[in-house]
């Protein structure tokens, strides 16, 4: 009876452990959701994480309502599974920032499953768009769906193939001249190379916005320390939490001087 009392004991403790470390460490929340539960949650019922996020949104969501479909997507990573969406939080900054900008043009590379997508378009101004880059075949699926049943095909254009290749491109296939806003959400050992190629690319004008998200964690450090250093932009960091975990995070924001 002392060894079964003693043995509950201890798994309880290691649950409460794996629990506060996976809530308040951004390194422990990422391997655990997205290394260890993801996958066993994706070989147990023969799906994606992305296909139960649109399952959830077509479930509970409002049909053409981008907020319902952001709402309902907050809904699903805090009760049912973990997501690298910007999520709530971080998305208020994301909101604030886009409504002070007021942007014309907006580029976001990473799509994931669309959420940021759609709080970036719902805020948008008649006639502005948003191009938003995905890599991810199945990824960029299940967005262009979410997207769809949002309503915000009108405002939306997802690009499918990698950001180096893609941001070339930009002036001549996609009538682009210059971004008002850029948010920056894919991988983070490209977010110093697609910045210079944009710069390159001639993409950023005097006053361009660029918001990074996942600057503390996993982090980006090469990222920060060029935007910080160079006499092309003027940053501001905003500290806040890894999505929907209590792990700290932050965000970046740049301001092209020219």
């Amino acid at each position: 009876m002392d060894v079964l009392l003693y043995a509950a004991c201890a798994v309880g403790t290691g649950l409460t452990v794996l629990y506060l470390l996976v809530r308040y460490n951004g390194y422990m929340a990422l391997l655990w959701h997205d290394f260890i539960y993801e996958r066993l949650k994706d070989f147990l019922t023969g799906t994606s994480r992305p296909e139960r996020i649109l399952k959830h949104v077509q479930k509970t969501a409002v049909q053409g309502d981008p907020l319902s479909v952001v709402n309902a997507i907050d809904d699903f990573c805090k009760k049912k599974e973990w997501a690298m969406n910007v999520g709530d939080e971080k998305g208020q900054i994301l909101d604030r920032e886009v409504s002070k900008a007021n942007p014309d043009i907006v580029l976001e590379l990473g799509t994931y499953c669309g959420y940021s997508t759609l709080r970036i378009a719902r805020l948008l101004k008649p006639g502005a768009r948003l191009l938003t880059v995905e890599f991810n075949p199945a990824y960029a699926r299940v967005a262009r769906e979410i997207i769809h049943f949002a309503g915000a095909d009108d405002k939306v254009t997802l690009l499918e193939g990698s950001s180096e290749d893609i941001i070339p491109q930009l002036k001549k296939k996609h009538d682009v001249d210059t971004f008002a806003f850029i948010f920056l959400d894919h991988w983070k050992d490209r977010y110093v190379l697609d910045t210079q190629l944009m710069e390159k690319c001639g993409l950023l004008r005097k006053g361009t916005v660029l918001l990074a998200d996942n600057v503390t964690c996993p982090g980006c450090p090469e990222y920060l320390e060029y935007v910080r250093n160079s006499p092309s932009y003027k940053s501001e960091y905003f500290l806040a939490h890894l999505e929907y975990t209590q792990a700290p995070d932050g965000l970046e924001k740049s301001v092209f001087l020219g």
